[in-house]
């Protein structure tokens, strides 16, 4: 038997690599660089963010019915343009705002006071805001074909497992990340920075289009891997006895897959968590420079965030363990996968320790959030084959990139909310358990990230209890 479903999936896992160094360019910029010369602070940055998340949101609920309409290849193709372009766009927003405003270069920009220092905060963050936006709409199209490419590759037992396997991309990302991005903005400048990730995803366009067919027509693909693919058949045709012998399988409407608990589930899941991942990625840098006076063009910034996304790493695993469940109890796929999911639902709650021990050494807080984000890519990777394990594979887009809509949501209140609470509990010096401003603002943030998952897991399993196909 061949294998070249793997590598497929290495390509997927390079895909969401440079999608990650895309994303994480600004969070590793803004605080030490963009802040300065635009007059930026938490609320603008806050602001930026959370509308990359509502616009990402608003995407994955489209992106996955055009996924389902224009197919795997082309999909991904252009998610992976449009997100390339929106990420080298960001260069211009300093020039665009030198212009806007009558200023002749980027001194006269950090030197600017008063009136000038508002309205250069608030053009850039405009400016910077469409760049977001054209980034969000690629990047929307990027789980919805991901998580179809792996229903067409990968028989159920072993999409969990594919699955963290690509998702390991985001960490591998976030983990390259602050190694080069700071290094690139310090020695060519930011918007060097941000031109070079982008062009990544111009070269992995052109590995794709030679690589990726549908397994029944790649050539890579022999009979034998090709009926391991397919081994679910089977299994789905006892599932369906209600079906009329020989009805062709209808493709389900945009509005009919609301009408389903399965769908709702996966949303509410995807809701209730997805602004924990996003938080810790668009703020960490950041946190570590307000708690501790670490940067992240300092050795060990660098280090502290290599650190997090390292332990990070150990999601690699957690699509394996719903395998070993079915392996070993027999278990459906649905069921394995709740089971495993609620394992990973607890640990987050180590997060409540990462402020008070942050009090000792940064290191603490460090691998605490490493931990609660390897449990979050662990369960991330599983929530997303609930969609493949109960959906015909035409609407498997579709529902999820509603889901990832929802996602984007709880990402945007997230960022608002986060921006909106440091500056307040910086003006007002809030406390909260024995912290004051900003210390006490990010121990609130853990708290809610810390339970998150439990929240959704309960959710999950009223509105789905068992295991349901639908046709």
């Amino acid at each position: 038997m061949t294998h070249y479903r793997w590598t497929i999936c290495i390509m997927m896992f390079l895909a969401l690599t440079i999608n990650y160094l895309d994303r994480q360019v600004l969070s590793l910029t803004w605080d030490e660089f963009i802040k300065p010369e635009f007059h930026w602070n938490e609320a603008h940055y806050g602001l930026v963010t959370a509308t990359f998340s509502i616009v990402y949101a608003i995407g994955m609920l489209f992106a996955g019915r055009v996924i389902d309409w224009l197919g795997t290849k082309k999909g991904y193709l252009w998610a992976i343009f449009i997100w390339s372009a929106g990420a080298c766009v960001h260069a211009l927003c300093g020039i665009a705002t030198e212009a806007c405003v009558g200023l002749e270069n980027k001194m006269e920009l950090i030197a600017a006071t008063g009136d000038m220092a508002v309205a250069i905060a608030t053009v850039s963050m405009y400016f910077f805001l469409a760049a977001r936006c054209i980034l969000a709409i690629g990047e929307a199209g990027y789980f919805p074909v991901a998580v179809k490419v792996t229903a067409e590759y990968f028989p159920k037992r072993d999409r969990a497992f594919a699955t963290s396997v690509f998702n390991a991309g985001a960490s591998i990302g976030a983990l390259i990340a602050p190694l080069t991005i700071p290094l690139l903005a310090k020695y060519y400048g930011w918007e060097m920075a941000f031109v070079i990730i982008g062009v990544l995803g111009f070269i992995w366009m052109g590995f794709w289009v030679f690589m990726y067919a549908p397994p029944t027509k790649s050539k890579f693909v022999n009979k034998a891997e090709l009926e391991y693919i397919e081994q679910d058949k089977k299994l789905e045709a006892n599932l369906i006895k209600e079906s009329a012998k020989g009805e062709t399988e209808k493709k389900l409407s945009f509005l009919q897959c609301f009408c389903y608990r399965q769908t709702w589930s996966y949303t509410l899941g995807k809701f209730c968590t997805d602004g924990v991942w996003w938080f810790f990625l668009f703020w960490t840098p950041s946190y570590l420079n307000t708690q501790f006076g670490i940067k992240t063009t300092e050795p060990l910034g660098m280090l502290l965030i290599f650190t997090l996304y390292a332990i990070v790493m150990l999601s690699l695993y957690g699509g394996k363990l719903p395998t070993i469940f079915i392996n070993r109890t027999g278990a459906n796929p649905y069921e394995a996968r709740m089971r495993a999911m609620l394992i990973f639902a607890f640990i987050p709650l180590v997060v409540l320790f990462a402020q008070p021990l942050g009090t000792i050494s940064p290191w603490y807080p460090v691998i605490l959030i490493g931990i609660g984000c390897a449990a979050h890519q662990s369960w991330s990777a599983n929530i997303y084959t609930t969609v493949s394990d109960m959906f015909p594979r035409n609407a498997v887009a579709t529902v999820t990139g509603i889901g990832g809509m929802a996602g984007g949501i709880s990402s945007m209140l997230m960022q608002l909310f986060a921006g909106k609470l440091f500056v307040y509990a910086d003006e007002v010096q809030l406390e909260f358990m024995g912290f004051i401003g900003k210390p006490a603002g990010y121990f609130i943030i853990f708290c809610i990230c810390s339970v998150a998952y439990l929240i959704g897991w309960s959710i999950m399993k009223t509105l789905v209890p068992k295991y349901k196909l639908i046709q």
